[in-house]
């Protein structure tokens, strides 16, 4: 593994762990080069998702993108990493299991919306304004009408 400071190719494992999550194996390493260390995880990976964009654009999905959108919805909510680290591991695996190798972002949003929903309404509903692109204070009033019915 490329040590991420200098870029030595030569690091040591010091320890493995199985991550809080059980999705993944934890492992400090050590560049001897610079003397630092750092974490990295592996996990399974079924096989490789491509997500098509509204234009039309495809991109390699990325679990940390959608970690990072997560985290965002859910900031100062009571909402824990680990809680957010297994609903991404849960979307990520149903995605994996698709008969499709190819998933429209919007699935991915609807997803993720069905599971902060769930999760909590507050982080649900931030999620909303920036997935369905609020505009107005209104657009807020009647989303908010229409999933308290």
């Amino acid at each position: 593994m490329r040590c991420p400071f200098c870029g030595n190719i030569e690091t040591q494992v010091k320890d493995s762990r199985i991550s809080d999550d059980g999705e993944s194996i934890k492992r400090r390493r050590y560049c001897a080069a610079c003397d630092s260390r750092f974490t990295t995880y592996e996990r399974v990976q079924l096989r490789e998702i491509l997500v098509i964009k509204k234009n039309g654009e495809k991109k390699i999905f990325d679990p940390e993108k959608l970690k990072k959108s997560i985290a965002m919805a859910v900031r100062k909510r009571p909402v824990s990493e680990l809680q957010v680290e297994k609903l991404v591991n849960k979307i990520v695996r149903q995605l994996e299991m698709e008969s499709e190798t190819e998933i429209a972002s919007s699935k991915i949003g609807e997803m993720v919306l069905m599971a902060l929903e769930k999760l909590d309404k507050v982080a649900f509903v931030r999620f909303a304004s920036v997935y369905k692109n609020f505009e107005k204070p209104d657009d807020f009033q009647k989303f908010i009408k229409q999933i308290a019915k």
